[in-house]
């Protein structure tokens, strides 16, 4: 169990990763390495849950940690969502489960999201439109928003330019078109009662995110994947004002470690009273580790 009065953040936004050399290598392992070099990462074999869960607990931060299930339109392995609700559960006092099933599952992947949520306490469930390579608002993926809505649990989107595939020939073939934000504003209305989070700041984006956060009362923006420093004027603006209860903090880990993201938090102008709510409250509150 986390301990709310013993940590200082939590990290809405993490990446689960299999322990190097247990897979036939897929081309999964080259797109790790192109965006380790564009986010600078610090390490040479991307951690598995284990060594984050230590990382976190280093650092007196809890984290929301997932896989990405990609592998219909990539081709890349899928890490297997029980796999890493396990390892979560058994690092209960610092991860907090979520999963990854591809909207294109249909029926079967409804079946699965509420199998995770009852019999594995999952949480919530992560969409990279831009990977799994789907609008967000198609009617096809409805059936497991459905699920999950039903089911009390959190869907996290991708939203923006990311940095998987950068650099590499074509983009490694991902188009950044499915990201962007303004899509998750029907998604929204069509699922009021099912909390949506914005990840990253959504570059070139950005207006359409805040606008679709301030309009819609279920949505809210992680602002994973960026250093804090480079962070646009009105996003901070946002922050501070009328979205302060809505926004999250998120590092995008293992690309990011999260003491890099605090130190750089500390560094921009967030009023005194609204960073607190950033890095603890609001996610607290919105997974409801306060009940």
């Amino acid at each position: 169990m986390i301990d709310l009065a013993k940590i200082r953040a939590i990290d809405i936004h993490t990446h689960a990763e299999e322990p190097c050399g247990c897979h036939g290598d897929d081309g999964y392992d080259d797109l790790q390495t192109h965006m380790a070099g564009y986010f600078r990462a610090p390490w040479k074999h991307p951690p598995t849950v284990e060594e984050t869960a230590a990382h976190y607990r280093q650092q007196n931060v809890a984290a929301v940690i997932f896989p990405v299930d990609s592998e219909r339109e990539t081709g890349y392995r899928r890490y297997k969502n029980e796999e890493v609700a396990e390892l979560a559960a058994r690092n209960d006092d610092v991860l907090i489960p979520f999963a990854s099933i591809d909207p294109a599952k249909g029926k079967l992947g409804a079946r699965e999201a509420r199998r995770l949520v009852n019999e594995f306490g999952v949480k919530g469930f992560k969409f990279h439109p831009t990977m799994q390579g789907f609008y967000p608002n198609d009617r096809s993926a409805y059936v497991l928003y459905e699920a999950i809505a039903e089911c009390g649990a959190i869907a996290l989107f991708h939203t923006g330019q990311t940095g998987v595939g950068a650099g590499m020939h074509g983009g490694n073939g991902m188009r950044l078109k499915y990201s962007n934000p303004m899509y998750l504003d029907d998604v929204a209305a069509d699922f009021p009662e099912m909390p949506i989070i914005l990840a990253h700041p959504s570059f070139p984006w950005q207006e359409e995110a805040l606008s679709v956060a301030t309009h819609k009362p279920n949505v809210y923006i992680d602002l994973s994947g960026w250093s804090p420093k480079y962070f646009p004027p009105i996003l901070v603006r946002y922050v501070n004002t009328i979205l302060k209860k809505k926004m999250l903090f998120g590092s995008d880990w293992p690309m990011i470690a999260p003491e890099r993201w605090l130190a750089d938090f500390e560094t921009i102008d967030i009023k005194d009273d609204v960073r607190p709510l950033i890095l603890k409250e609001n996610a607290a509150k919105l997974l409801g580790l306060n009940c």
